[in-house]
């Protein structure tokens, strides 16, 4: 048993995550020693839960639009970590999933990324994942954060938009997102991928 089994296995055990384990539900992230992207989003929902796969959606695959990425590439490649904030469904509340729960990446999401020491770019999805990554104020406008990503690019991260239907409206209104902003995320991806630095 490696390292990342062993992380498996403990969150798995942790008390706090008792009530999906006697419902034999396993944490869904994927973690590989050799991967160059990691993908953090916001936690699993209800149905990728039951599915026990992340992604597998209208969401999933507009990200793997704006990635370049292929299906099987995206759920095959050991390059490729998909780590979210929390690795349950949170559960539902009344405009939407409940957010993930506070603690839970400060807690693994450390030990998971010391065995990932190649990652070369985070792809940070939607706002609780730049929130916490980018150490933003809670008022912090999310569209000027996206809109200068560049900022964030020697630290690692890049941060985008929630690829969710529910954001055609956002998408409709910034249009720059989709003309400038995703042929750099492919840029990125490729690099990543092709083991060489963005500013290569």
């Amino acid at each position: 048993m490696n390292d990342l089994d062993k992380i498996f296995q403990e969150i798995k055990a942790d008390p706090e995550n008792e009530d999906f384990e006697a419902q034999e539900i396993d944490p869904l992230y994927s973690a590989y020693p050799e991967a160059k992207i990691c993908f953090i989003g916001q936690a699993p929902g209800r149905i990728a839960q039951e599915k026990s796969l992340y992604w597998d959606d209208p969401s999933g695959d507009r990200l793997r639009e704006w990635t370049g990425i292929s299906r099987m590439e995206f759920y095959n490649s050991r390059k490729i970590a998909i780590v979210p904030m929390d690795f349950y469904f949170p559960g539902k509340g009344k405009s939407g999933d409940l957010p993930p729960r506070k603690d839970f990446a400060g807690k693994w999401h450390p030990q998971i990324f010391k065995q990932m020491p190649d990652i070369k770019i985070f792809i940070l999805i939607g706002n609780y994942a730049q929130k916490y990554y980018l150490n933003l104020k809670s008022n912090q406008n999310s569209t000027e954060v996206i809109k200068n990503y560049n900022k964030y690019l020697s630290k690692g991260f890049f941060p985008i938009v929630h690829p969710s239907p529910r954001n055609n409206i956002w998408l409709a209104k910034n249009k720059w997102f989709e003309a400038d902003v995703v042929p750099e995320i492919k840029k990125i991806i490729r690099k990543a991928l092709d083991d060489l630095s963005y500013f290569d």
